[in-house]
């Protein structure tokens, strides 16, 4: 009984993936060649030359510059201490579980 069941299990999985592989005749499947039918506008140099000007921005987001703005009202210690608190109480996640 037990070797009928890892059988017919067998020839479902077999099944299930030639199915699977029998959806795109065309040799495209699963989206793999979506770049054979995609026309550029642009010329290599220009979007080159766009990457080359956006590059020296490319670390400098807004979130970045808010955080950078940001003035701490309190000390190390303090910031520390209310850390311990809270994990003590469970009310920040810590350890592997988290």
């Amino acid at each position: 009984m037990n070797t009928a069941r890892i059988l017919s299990i067998a020839a479902v999985a077999a099944f299930a993936s030639i199915g699977a592989q029998a959806a795109e005749l065309n040799g495209d499947l699963y989206g793999t060649d979506f770049e054979a039918r995609a026309q550029s506008t642009r010329t290599r140099a220009e979007v080159r030359a766009e990457g080359q000007k956006a590059l020296p921005d490319f670390a400098k987001g807004p979130i970045a510059d808010r955080a950078a703005l940001a003035q701490s009202t309190l000390e190390r210690p303090a910031v520390r201490l209310e850390a311990v608190t809270a994990a003590r109480a469970h009310k920040i996640a810590s350890g592997e579980r988290s």
